[in-house]
């Protein structure tokens, strides 16, 4: 029901920002919790980060592993989510995914109901 395309990434160098875009549309789409999610080659796919509006209020949730490094945000106007990626590290480098759920952002899960395609961040020298 709710869409979302993914675009943004790109190939940088450790320390540099990049800044991810999810579009989404659909009914409400705005009102959904919005994941970020990655998957590195090998390994299993991770939240990252989670927007969500509840009572009112807006929550963020980031993993550890880029808790002062990413910041998510939401424009309602353009049903727009972002993903502001700074002091990127070479383990950052996974497909990111986007992702929206009738749901909550807590407890940490992946089954989010509706993705998109994935974007490639690659940080390397």
């Amino acid at each position: 029901q709710v869409q979302l395309v993914e675009s943004g990434g790109g190939l940088v160098q450790p320390g540099d920002s990049l800044t991810l875009t999810c579009a989404t549309s659909g009914s409400n789409s705005d009102s959904y919790a919005i994941g970020w999610f990655r998957q590195a080659p090998g390994k299993e796919r991770e939240g990252v980060a989670c927007i969500e509006k509840s009572e009112g209020s807006t929550f963020y949730y980031y993993a550890d592993s880029v808790k002062g490094r990413f910041t998510t945000s939401r424009d309602n106007t353009e049903n727009t989510v972002y993903l502001e990626m700074a002091s990127l590290k070479p383990e950052d480098t996974a497909v990111y995914y986007c992702a929206a759920d009738r749901g909550h952002c807590l407890p940490p899960r992946l089954d989010f109901a509706s993705w998109g395609q994935g974007t490639q961040v690659t940080v390397s020298t």
